[in-house]
């Protein structure tokens, strides 16, 4: 499988994780609040646990104004959506959208089809994209 068709299914989950958990996918013109605030955007993140992974994917450190910000901004949430569940097994966030879409097997399959591109060159390049 190439590299593209590995970064088409990562980014076909992603579409079905904020389907699942908002019903829709790509920007919104609103803000989206779950849980009674308490989790936003399409990935439905808290601001903590957007504060928690960003540091660990990049270093940098959000306010939790900051962590809404990205949370609501489709491309951004779903770049940290894709370091959560690819780097850091973290399907289990989405405790609801991943049994019902089974998005931990999905990422094992998608993480399989990628050891097998470029002898797993696939998964250090791109794991997180």
């Amino acid at each position: 499988m190439r590299l593209r068709e590995i970064d088409e299914r990562k980014d076909e989950m992603m579409r079905q994780l904020a389907v699942c958990e908002t019903g829709g996918h790509g920007d919104s013109y609103t803000p989206i609040y779950g849980g009674r605030g308490a989790f936003v955007g399409r990935f439905q993140f808290s601001p903590r646990t957007v504060i928690n992974y960003v540091q660990q994917m990049d270093g940098r450190t959000l306010s939790v104004k900051e962590a809404v910000a990205l949370a609501h901004d489709y491309q951004q949430a779903a770049e940290l959506a894709k370091f959560v569940i690819f780097e850091k097994d973290g399907a289990w966030n989405w405790p609801l959208c991943n049994r019902k879409l089974g998005i931990a097997q999905q990422a094992a399959d998608i993480k399989a089809a990628a050891a097998t591109t470029s002898g797993g060159a696939a998964v250090a390049q791109n794991s997180g994209r």
